[in-house]
């Protein structure tokens, strides 16, 4: 794992917590972001995951505790405050157009333009040359990017989210169940992209359920239950196998093993 001590992190959670009403969606969860790491961060349905997410993302702000960007105090107001910082999330849905061309989604909603005046159109020829190079250099060889996005699998359009949160600047990728919906192979087509994020220098957010991709990619763990954090660790604190426990429930599955034996 690279060394982080000394040096201030990307995104820094302190004791954050959120509520929805008399909900407690989370309660004094931290972690850290660094360049050149994967943080994940493992739970169930209903752990508190997703509204980990909103509040990186600024979708919503926390009601206690601290976000730090690389050592600064923020709170972000919206998604666009939350990119113009460096964050940028790719959501398990993806929010990609399936119909349209792969450069027009890699460029949607920031498309070049070329021309003055009534003359200015957008810049088609830069955009197709700017995805295609974009993608090898992520080592992504699409058979042609002007096929319609939603002909790819869904383990090639993860690869493609990622590759456009690289080229428009992130510093922190935030990745929601990228591996959740997909099979063994194109898990691992995924898995082989954040890697190569986090050695393009960014700092990524890895939101899991699944104990065997994190351990693959994974520098830091931070696991939660109901909202709290019941682990944090680093690679060299744990084994895949005291991380797949921690994430079943440890003691929890023993009652549960032991109340399901024959008698």
């Amino acid at each position: 794992m690279t060394e982080a001590v000394g040096r201030t992190a990307l995104v820094e959670l302190s004791g954050v917590s959120k509520n929805y009403g008399n909900v407690r969606a989370l309660e004094g969860v931290s972690l850290e972001v660094h360049a050149g790491e994967i943080t994940c961060v493992l739970g169930d349905n209903g752990a508190g995951k997703s509204t980990l997410i909103k509040i990186i993302a600024g979708l919503h702000q926390h009601d206690g505790g601290t976000l730090r960007v690389d050592g600064e105090e923020t709170r972000f107001g919206s998604p666009r405050e939350a990119l113009d910082r460096g964050v940028a999330t790719v959501y398990q849905d993806l929010a990609v157009v399936p119909l349209m061309p792969v450069w027009r989604n890699f460029f949607l909603g920031s498309e070049p333009r070329k021309g003055v005046g009534p003359f200015k159109r957008m810049d088609v020829d830069l955009m197709r040359r700017t995805t295609r190079s974009e993608l090898l250099r992520m080592g992504i060889d699409l058979r042609d990017v002007d096929q319609p996005i939603g002909t790819l699998s869904g383990g090639e359009r993860q690869c493609v989210a990622i590759a456009r949160a690289v080229h428009f600047g992130a510093k922190v990728l935030v990745l929601d169940e990228p591996t959740a919906a997909l099979g063994v192979k194109q898990s691992g087509v995924v898995l082989r992209y954040v890697a190569a994020a986090r050695d393009e220098g960014l700092g990524v957010v890895f939101i899991t359920h699944n104990p065997h991709h994190a351990y693959l990619v994974g520098d830091r763990f931070v696991l939660l239950r109901r909202g709290t954090t019941v682990g944090r660790h680093t690679r060299d604190e744990i084994t895949l196998d005291e991380l797949t426990e921690q994430m079943a429930g440890g003691s929890d599955l023993a009652d549960l093993r032991h109340e399901l034996q024959r008698r």
